[in-house]
């Protein structure tokens, strides 16, 4: 059930005087049909970044969360809040990535609520407040 989809887009940005606004202008191209995007839900974003980053540090392009820090351009304690969710259960992690479809979780469970809850020690705590949350914001 691994649908990948990606989509080829060319654009070129062309100055229009001195003082204009720039316009973005679509290059004309064989058009492709594709089945219309679906928005991703930011936790699942978050999730998806957490596990690339902890990738990159495992490969040794970047050494620690400083790097990711600098190279994302946002603050050593931003990139510590995402890397925080590899701490819940695996069953969580699963379910954040994939409830994008179901259109459960459209940015109603934060960051925040998901930091709280990967702080218990016990993945069975953890499964029992991420049950108790899924069910407070349905």
């Amino acid at each position: 059930m691994n649908d990948t989809l990606s989509v080829d887009f060319q654009f070129s940005i062309k100055p229009q005087g001195r003082g204009a606004r720039k316009k973005m202008v679509e290059k004309k191209g064989p058009s492709v049909e594709t089945k219309p995007l679906e928005r991703i839900p930011r936790i699942a974003r978050y999730m998806a970044l957490a596990i690339h980053f902890e990738g990159l540090i495992k490969k040794g392009v970047v050494t620690d969360f400083a790097d990711l820090a600098r190279l994302g351009h946002v603050t050593r304690a931003r990139v510590t809040q995402i890397m925080n969710l590899r701490l819940l259960a695996p069953e969580i992690q699963e379910d954040i990535l994939l409830q994008v479809g179901k259109n459960v979780m459209r940015d109603q469970i934060g960051l925040k609520e998901l930091q709280e809850i990967s702080m218990y020690p016990s993945w069975s705590k953890q499964r029992s407040a991420w049950f108790g949350l899924k069910r407070t914001n349905k």
